[in-house]
């Protein structure tokens, strides 16, 4: 990724443009990272990539009664410290 500060990308704006078709563009303002440029095609594969949180109206009974009768598999024990029990 190529790292400029806001000035350098304001004086050579068409330059860095290009250059965030090819790779993302990291620019700074006094000497801490403010904002990213990337391609269009990047942002969008990023936003494909996005979850999709369902709600519990989008479970069916038979959704749910799956998830209450699942069993979680003996490596999630590894976890047991983060749920606090």
């Amino acid at each position: 990724m190529i790292t400029i500060t806001s000035v350098e990308f304001q004086r050579h704006f068409g330059r860095y443009q290009d250059e965030a078709l090819k790779e993302p563009v990291s620019i700074t303002r006094n000497g801490r990272e403010r904002i990213v440029v990337l391609s269009a095609e990047e942002y969008n594969r990023l936003k494909r990539r996005d979850r999709h949180v369902m709600e519990l109206s989008d479970f069916t009974e038979l959704d749910i009664l799956a998830i209450e009768n699942a069993e979680a598999p003996t490596e999630a024990s590894a976890f047991d410290h983060e749920v606090g029990s």
